[in-house]
């Protein structure tokens, strides 16, 4: 079957939080403006989603609901198919997103004072799940080994040796530099935390999304010492743009863990997911590999597109490899633009709204994180004007 991946839907006027938000920076934007920012995409969802529901709601009563055994069944599924993943349905614990579960991760496993890791560049929800819970940042920079960037392993047994650091939010594939860490990569970062006693809590959000020539390895899936020592947080969301529907899978084998996850979780009142998530979320596993096929073929073209597009007209511009997820990250720096001055010409001279390096930490000032995720028309517009732009650079 053939799905279409080139028609825009406008979602200006339909609540779209990236759309929102385009509008707040510019009230006055050209209506024909598509933001590549906010890590959703500009793509219709699958045709069996949306029919699924459809029917779904035609039987169903929307009360209070939990995991049915054919939803526990097709997450275990899924994995077993995608990532060759053997879970126990047990070890699932849905949430209303991964983002929630990340913050109650760290208000789960360690006390206020505490320190907890992360490898900056990084999601920037990251720092907020830490600082609002009264928890310390302890970075741990990666290293841009000229345009490739790696983890810094002696920093990290360095951080991880102190005690008082108990959690690594570990990103993979990792946002916003968009590295697939090879399994020798995981099994060191492995090996620091059960050394040292850190906990991981691996957000693979995005490991349904990897690029022709790259693997993505679970990280509980290297051992069983491993799958006792992690949390894995997975969804559909940004699988299938299934975002606002609120639904994630923790899988995690640890029933210690699990259960002071579920408490942490609990204390809040922290409970199920919406009723018409989990049934889209079963759909998308059960009767979307298609879909999803066809969705990695359109990103890895339109990252193709941007590459060939940035060496050609805007060399100045370093692309970094994209090798999972569908946010290409963009080194800006030659231009010499402080942070403020470069979000400022992106939005009122170019009308392009990405999101800006430095929201991920010091490490991305003069970056900028760009949505690939839309059709490609749309996204070599947004080249052409920055194109534009840089060409008016050069002139001044």
């Amino acid at each position: 079957m053939y799905y279409d991946f080139e028609t825009l839907v406008n979602r200006g006027e339909l609540g779209s939080s990236k759309w929102l938000g385009m509008k707040d920076k510019k009230p006055d934007v050209s209506k024909s403006i598509v933001p590549f920012s906010v890590a959703d995409m500009e793509f219709k969802n699958a045709p069996e989603i949306m029919e699924g529901l459809k029917n779904y709601l035609d039987e169903t009563i929307l009360g209070y609901t939990s995991p049915t055994e054919g939803y526990l069944d097709s997450v275990v599924n899924f994995m077993n198919r995608h990532h060759d993943w053997n879970i126990d349905k047990s070890w699932i614990v849905t949430a209303p997103g991964v983002v929630p579960a990340l913050a109650h991760s760290v208000r789960g496993f360690t006390d206020p004072g505490d320190g907890v890791i992360i490898m900056t560049p990084v999601y920037y929800p990251f720092f907020a799940c830490v600082t609002m819970n009264n928890r310390k940042i302890v970075e741990n920079p990666l290293i841009d080994n000229e345009g490739h960037y790696e983890i810094n392993f002696d920093d990290l047994e360095e951080k991880a040796s102190d005690p008082k650091n108990r959690i690594l939010l570990f990103c993979s594939p990792h946002n916003p530099i968009g590295r697939v860490w090879s399994k020798e990569e995981l099994e060191r970062v492995a090996a620091i935390c059960l050394k040292h006693n850190v906990l991981i809590i691996s957000d693979e959000i995005h490991f349904d999304l990897i690029m022709p020539g790259y693997t993505h390895t679970v990280m509980s899936t290297l051992s069983e010492e491993i799958a006792d020592h992690c949390i894995v947080c997975t969804a559909p969301s940004k699988t299938f743009n299934l975002a606002g529907m609120q639904t994630s899978n923790l899988v995690i084998k640890n029933k210690l863990l699990r259960d002071q996850m579920k408490k942490s979780m609990l204390e809040v009142a922290f409970l199920n997911c919406g009723t018409l998530g989990y049934k889209a979320c079963e759909i998308a596993y059960n009767q979307c590999d298609e879909w999803l096929e066809q969705l990695i073929s359109k990103m890895n073209e339109n990252k193709n597109i941007v590459e060939e597009f940035c060496k050609r007209e805007i060399p100045e511009i370093k692309v970094y490899p994209l090798e999972g997820t569908y946010l290409q990250w963009l080194d800006l720096r030659a231009f010499g633009l402080s942070k403020e001055q470069l979000e400022k010409e992106m939005i009122e001279e170019c009308e392009l709204f990405f999101d800006e390096g430095y929201i991920f930490g010091d490490a991305g000032v003069g970056f900028e994180r760009i949505n690939i995720a839309c059709p490609t028309d749309v996204l070599l517009q947004g080249l052409n004007r920055l194109a534009k732009w840089a060409d008016r650079k050069r002139m001044r």
